[in-house]
């Protein structure tokens, strides 16, 4: 009869080869187990497999109602020794590498580790117990936890940091009372227009007995006039038209790919219709009215921004000097 090979024990202490080595495997020459460490004797008593092994037991469960030998294929080629890696039943996900170290009688005892520790240390709840003393995974880990910590705060602060500037870009093209865009902001979508192909129309608008408003009821009202003034310009066109206040009572539509007269004045009829009526401020009207000046673009004509704001003021002044209240229209001039 064949004499059983010793158990690592007999060599080793097992309360010593299990401080040393939580994650060993120790197999007879003839594929059983006699011998687990205790990290894995926790993992297969609570994985698929009802199993309770002890650190040393002689003619244990057979290597395969445990686990799956990936490489190599079979235990018989690692009489030898040589590198190893298995998955565990209970827990396929997690497989562990290690080497197959030759014990006396035939037996082998594998000492393994985690292919993806952080991934096993999270799925698998290990603890720095379940690791070597002279182990530096856990050390490791706290790299990861701390690089995976120190990387969110900066991608958090990276989020903020764009959050801000995008909010600052916002705020440096907006008007702050009407929330329109600001003449800079006008400035820049011209010019882009004006490098199209796209025909537009440019109305240019300035509020009638605007400063009667003001100096009767004072800058609250007025105030209130042009945050009214913006609500209908924004309710009278489309959301891909720009809307822009240049300062005081002056404001600008910029009415993309509208190079036909007629629609243009339907717009710009519109915003004289409703700006003609009584706006109510703490019970009181607000009478204003609005005049302005129209100049359209046709389709690849390139006008120069600058040449084009002075035609829609010039037409602005003529519709004032006609009897404000209405809107001139008048063709890009080159």
């Amino acid at each position: 009869m064949t004499t059983p090979p010793a158990p690592p024990d007999a060599m080793i202490p097992a309360s010593l080869l299990a401080r040393l080595v939580p994650l060993h495997v120790a197999l007879a020459a003839d594929g059983r187990v006699i011998g687990l460490g205790p990290t894995l004797q926790r993992l297969v008593r609570g994985g698929a497999v009802p199993v309770s092994v002890p650190v040393s037991v002689p003619a244990s469960v057979p290597f395969a109602d445990l686990f799956t030998l990936r490489r190599p294929l079979d235990l018989a080629a690692l009489a030898l020794g040589g590198a190893v890696e298995v998955g565990l039943h209970a827990d396929p996900r997690h497989l562990m590498r290690g080497l197959a170290l030759p014990l006396p009688g035939g037996g082998l005892l594998l000492v393994l580790a985690f292919v993806d520790v952080p991934a096993a240390v999270r799925d698998l709840d290990l603890t720095e117990g379940d690791f070597g003393p002279t182990d530096r995974t856990v050390d490791l880990l706290w790299l990861v936890e701390a690089n995976a910590a120190v990387s969110g705060e900066l991608r958090s602060l990276n989020r903020r940091l764009q959050g801000a500037q995008a909010m600052a870009q916002e705020q440096a093209l907006t008007d702050p009372l009407t929330g329109l865009r600001n003449r800079r902001a006008l400035e820049g979508a011209l010019a882009d227009h004006c490098a199209g192909v796209e025909g537009f129309a440019l109305l240019q608008l300035d509020l009638d007995h605007f400063k009667q408003v003001n100096d009767s009821l004072g800058h609250a009202a007025g105030d209130h006039v042009l945050a009214e003034v913006a609500r209908v310009l924004t309710q009278e066109t489309r959301a891909g038209d720009t809307l822009a206040r240049l300062g005081g009572d002056e404001f600008v539509v910029l009415l993309s790919g509208m190079a036909d007269a007629a629609r243009a004045m339907q717009v710009a009829h519109r915003i004289t219709r409703r700006l003609s009526r009584p706006i109510p401020f703490e019970g009181q009207p607000c009478r204003i009215g609005v005049s302005g000046g129209l100049i359209l673009s046709p389709p690849r004509t390139f006008p120069q921004p600058e040449a084009l704001l002075r035609q829609a003021d010039a037409a602005l002044y003529a519709a004032k000097r006609a009897g404000r209240g209405q809107t001139v229209a008048q063709g890009w001039q080159a």
